[in-house]
């Protein structure tokens, strides 16, 4: 009897917050791409924002010193004193502002950084205003923790930044809670001027909304370098990581800077979700700061690859794209060839064998005519998939 009314009984729903969380389309695209590969093929990887450079030694060799010494335990919740205290001083030197380590908090990677961030500042059903084009990562998360991502397409008009015009707009809509601007940007690449950060965070001032500025690809700038946002309002949130500039995307370690009352209301959060981040990668996540060669030279690679396909790109058919100021990405429009990037990026995968990531990742409503390109891989990679996707067009 037992037995039956067990088989017999509804199994329990899953919940329907999750369901509402949109899958992450550019991993979808390396798990294409890697069934080719064990099939036998050669794909050539502009799909994911990963280095595919190596963590430089010098990070490599202090960890294994660390894990020489054998004992591998937690830490405080927060993150080492060490660390927090190098982070300090690294904005201090790049940026010539002064913040105290106690503001400093150590997190998994920028991911845990905007989980940790986003909890502390919003109550639920709070509205936060992001860019479309953008991370998809923010409104997913958002969306998972009970938030309302409100997507404000920007464009040419505003460099694809977010304007005060167009987060005054958005709230006389409804009120937001918060703002997130993303300066280089993923997809765009975009850059805002230091004027342009000032006038965000003035408006959000303003209007009483916390400010919360994701700063993961600094240090990945071709021109003029990046502004932290903590330069135009101490009272920012910083969200910031070694995955990109350092080469440690699979570390995952990354760090908050937090106006000093959320610092108890996080650190309860970190005791309780993860307890610490991993020791090893702090330990590397100091050292990397003393890498700055090596990732300089990793840089120099990432500058050649992008002068490259800014010219061969052009020469192919794929010449309407945002400005490429700083990470590792060129977002093209592709309308003159299809007005349906997910089958775009699937036919370029199996028939040209070169992943690239559907914009309907980044936007939503606009993405459906456009695609990005990674080019965090070599010159040769580059050339290999110009090579490839230009012989394609011809065949269409």
């Amino acid at each position: 009897m037992t037995t039956d009314a067990h088989r017999l009984a509804t199994p329990p729903a899953l919940s329907a917050r999750a369901a509402e969380v949109a899958p992450f389309i550019v991993m979808d695209v390396m798990n294409q791409a890697a069934a080719i590969e064990r099939a036998g093929g050669s794909v050539v990887h502009m799909e994911v924002g990963q280095p595919s450079a190596p963590t430089p030694a010098s990070i490599r060799a202090a960890a294994a010193r660390a894990l020489e010494h054998g004992r591998i335990g937690y830490t405080q919740a927060l993150g080492t004193d060490s660390l927090r205290e190098r982070i300090a001083r690294h904005y201090q030197d790049a940026y010539g502002v002064s913040i105290p380590a106690e503001r400093v908090i150590v997190t998994t990677g920028s991911s845990g950084g905007f989980i940790l961030a986003f909890l502390a500042c919003f109550q639920p059903g709070a509205r936060v205003a992001i860019t479309a084009p953008g991370y998809p990562a923010y409104r997913n998360i958002l969306t998972a923790l009970g938030l309302e991502p409100v997507a404000i397409e920007v464009g040419p008009e505003t460099r694809y930044a977010l304007t005060p015009d167009l987060i005054a707009k958005a709230h006389a809509e409804r009120p937001l809670a918060g703002v997130l601007t993303m300066s280089p940007a993923n997809p765009s690449g975009v850059v805002m001027a230091p004027d342009a950060i000032a006038a965000v965070a003035a408006e959000c001032r303003r209007l009483g909304l916390w400010y919360i500025s994701d700063e993961i690809y600094h240090g990945l700038t071709y021109e003029t370098p990046a502004t932290t946002a903590l330069s135009a309002d101490q009272d920012a949130i910083i969200v910031n990581s070694f995955s990109k500039y350092y080469c440690m995307t699979g570390w995952r370690v990354g760090w908050l800077v937090v106006p000093q009352r959320m610092v108890r209301t996080i650190e309860r959060l970190q005791q309780n979700f993860s307890i610490s981040v991993p020791y090893l990668s702090q330990v590397a996540g100091e050292a990397a700061f003393d890498a700055t060669a090596e990732c300089e030279a990793i840089k120099a690679g990432y500058a050649a690859n992008r002068a490259y396909l800014l010219k061969a790109l052009p020469e192919i058919g794929l010449g309407d794209f945002l400005p490429v100021d700083g990470a590792f990405y060129i977002y093209l429009d592709i309308g003159r060839y299809s007005n349906d990037s997910m089958a775009f990026c699937r036919d370029v995968l199996e028939q040209a064998h070169v992943a690239i990531t559907p914009g309907l990742d980044f936007d939503e409503g606009r993405g459906a005519r456009t695609v990005r390109l990674s080019f965090a891989g070599s010159l040769a990679e580059c050339e290999d998939a110009v090579s490839r996707m230009g012989d394609w067009l011809k065949r269409r």
